[in-house]
């Protein structure tokens, strides 16, 4: 048996939802702003995994234009029945105050990386959508409820209603069939037909340290549901020195070898030198990753293998290892025709006038749009951070008119956090190097005064960004050999959800190419390569 090592899926991976179809695993993570949405990671031994689709692709399916940061995509369920894929989904319109608007879609496809369909609107009562597939042919959807009466607790339970799929429509009664346990913020239902008992999976607590899942069983899907004896099934808040802190949002899986298996939500906070251990916890740039945990059965009860906190290490399933070559280079030529799946854009895709691989062949040609801090069309293509130690890079050639034109190098976390080292304009230097920072919406520029001045016989930049766990540095170069490090330190943990003003953030540190032009002249930035380097 092999070993598999937590998490399985690192960097920005949430709110893991795992099918099995035959003998592939398939894991749907959220995208929330993201486009496109969803991401669907795909393994035959449970160790090893590869993105493979990304079925949310078209605007007629996901229009987030506008919407929040930490809107958009959450929590998707993904399921396999009748010979195709379901994927339920939620586009979160509304987070700030008593309101979480919200729209809950159904799409399918006959394979995993083909066109999913057209969305069905399903209800727009609360998010965390799920769709149950019974013995019997009936098919069942759930969601949490969201109350926005002042002095209700906003978390109003999960609710259930039957699902007619020819007629494509939720039929019959609704009915709260489980209101949680006394830790509250009961969501992300999921329900499983498993020995006679139907078991229902939920999280609760909250998505930081206090994330918990929840499992209650009972004879009837209306329940009343009864909770496990030694619930929760798992969580690291008893834990604070568990590396694998957030445990929560889980799903349930059989293998084809008859072994059981949890995936769920996992957070790995930096380092703490000198800091109290509880309060708080600390910072997650990598945002909320996926791990993987083995169950197993007493008295018709799940438990997770070696207590209810995650395991670094789990021993895999009985099946043999099935590796894949990677599913992103190290360095990126742009000489394909579409971009690599792991890079993804704001809120929208950007079509051809925006985002070229053809404009200038072997290059990505961005054209200037809104700027860092617009939730309508930023040009902006990154792709998460996935590790503590990295290198990122890009050559650019830009040649701005005036200081409205920027393009460059971004670490970003959403539109009030963010650093940039950008080529732009200033009128006494001409055509300079810069650093802008966003922190919780208050912007620096380091540099004032000691800009760097790009030599007029330069057509291409070279610039870099080293994260070292706790801090990140940029670094320029005018010929690709000789490098200058910008003296000034960026701290990682103010990329992160637990940094951000207001809480309630769920995405992760990005990285990535950026071109603006508030002048609205559509300027175009040109970047030759990008590369995404582990120095771990």
């Amino acid at each position: 048996m092999t070993t598999i090592q937590n998490p399985i899926l690192t960097g920005f991976n949430p709110d893991p939802s795992i099918c099995r179809a035959g003998e592939d695993y398939y894991i749907a993570v959220s995208t929330f702003e993201w486009f496109p949405g969803v991401g669907i990671y795909h393994s035959k031994d449970l160790k090893n995994w590869r993105l493979v689709s990304r079925p949310l692709n078209r605007l007629s399916q996901l229009n987030m234009m506008g919407n929040p940061d930490s809107g958009g995509v959450w929590a998707p369920a993904l399921s396999y029945s009748d010979g195709k894929f379901w994927l339920i989904y939620t586009d979160v319109k509304v987070t700030d105050g008593q309101w979480k608007d919200c729209h809950n879609y159904l799409v399918t496809c006959d394979t995993i990386d083909g066109e999913w369909s057209e969305p069905i609107h399903m209800n727009s009562s609360g998010f965390d959508p799920s769709l149950f597939h019974d013995e019997d042919g009936k098919k069942y959807f759930m969601n949490m409820v969201w109350d926005p009466r002042v002095g209700n607790h906003n978390f109003n339970g999960i609710v259930l209603q039957e699902f007619d799929a020819e007629q494509g429509k939720l039929v019959g009664k609704k009915e709260i069939i489980f209101t949680g346990t006394d830790v509250k913020l009961t969501e992300a239902p999921h329900i499983y037909k498993i020995n006679g008992y139907y078991y229902l999976l939920t999280a609760e607590g909250g998505t930081k340290y206090d994330h918990q899942a929840t499992i209650a069983r009972s004879k009837n899907i209306w329940g009343p549901y009864e909770v496990h004896p030694e619930n929760p099934l798992i969580s690291s808040f008893a834990h604070p020195r568990n590396p694998l802190q957030k445990a929560g949002h889980a799903s349930i899986v059989k293998t084809h070898t008859d072994e059981w298996f949890l995936v769920h939500l996992t957070g790995r906070p930096l380092p703490k030198e000198d800091q109290p251990l509880l309060d708080p916890r600390g910072f997650c740039p990598l945002g909320r990753e996926t791990a993987i945990q083995r169950l197993e059965w007493k008295n018709d009860w799940p438990y997770v293998v070696g207590g209810n906190q995650p395991s670094m290490q789990i021993e895999g399933p009985a099946i043999d290892e099935v590796t894949w070559e990677a599913d992103y280079p190290e360095k990126d030529d742009f000489d394909a025709e579409t971009l690599n799946a792991h890079f993804q854009t704001l809120r929208i895709p950007l079509g051809e006038q925006t985002v070229s691989l053809k404009e200038n062949p072997g290059h990505l040609r961005i054209h200037g749009r809104e700027s860092l801090t617009s939730k309508f069309t930023q040009a902006f293509v990154a792709r998460r951070w996935q590790h503590f130690n990295f290198t990122a890079e890009t050559k650019v050639a830009f040649q701005p008119e005036n200081f409205q034109q920027a393009a460059g190098l971004v670490n970003y976390y959403n539109t009030e956090n963010w650093t940039a080292l950008q080529i732009t304009w200033n009128e006494e230097k001409g055509r300079i190097l810069d650093l802008t920072t966003c922190d919780n919406f208050t912007f620096d520029q380091p540099l004032k005064g000691k800009e760097i001045v790009i030599p007029e016989d330069v057509e291409y930049v070279y610039l870099r960004v080293n994260v070292k766990t706790s801090v990140y540095t940029y670094s320029y170069s005018f010929d690709g050999t000789t490098w200058e490090e910008i003296p000034v330190e960026f701290y990682s943990y103010k990329l992160s959800d637990d940094y951000i003003r207001g809480g309630g953030f769920f995405t992760g540190a990005f990285v990535g190419m950026q071109c603006q032009d508030i002048s609205g002249e559509g300027k175009a930035a040109d970047f030759d390569y990008f590369v995404y380097r582990v120095e771990e």
